[in-house]
């Protein structure tokens, strides 16, 4: 019987603690602001490889995003690469040209894979002449990565 009674006790001690300690997490969840940006330099790369304009234009926005965190002011560095399908949101003929020009003119590289140009039979003369170009687009994340930047990929 004694047992029972110390496993009851031992129940009721383990119900009141957890709703505590939920409350405590929740607390400490609405007091948190984000991590803090201790380096002194960060390097993100964007990954465009869809025509979706949903996609482009979300792809943008976090760019711009990222450019404007306070955390990360004046330490970022950031590269979009567009291949495949995202090789249409530099076609001269895309509504894409002054938000990519917006970028660029805050930093942002902006280079489209050669092999989708070739693969898709495009000529750079079809592209926006602001931007770069890269021998692979899979090739250049690759590189990044082993660089140490960030993948993103919206």
């Amino acid at each position: 019987m004694k047992s029972y009674q110390f496993f009851f006790m031992v129940l009721a001690a383990f119900c009141l603690y957890l709703p505590a300690q939920a409350q405590e997490r929740i607390n400490a969840n609405r007091q948190f602001t984000g991590a803090v940006a201790g380096k002194d330099h960060y390097r993100a790369i964007y990954q465009l490889d869809q025509s979706s304009p949903d996609v482009i234009k979300k792809a943008i926005r976090n760019i711009n995003n990222l450019l404007d965190d306070p955390r990360l002011k004046g330490k970022i560095e950031v590269e979009l690469v567009t291949f495949s399908g995202g090789t249409e949101a530099l076609r001269k003929t895309s509504e894409y040209g002054e938000a990519l020009k917006g970028l660029v003119n805050k930093g942002v590289i902006v280079a489209q894979c050669l092999n989708s140009l070739r693969e898709r039979k495009i000529e750079k003369s079809e592209l926006f002449d602001f931007i770069g170009y890269v021998p692979s687009g899979n090739g250049e994340l690759v590189i990044r990565a082993a660089d140490g930047w960030a993948i993103v990929k919206p």
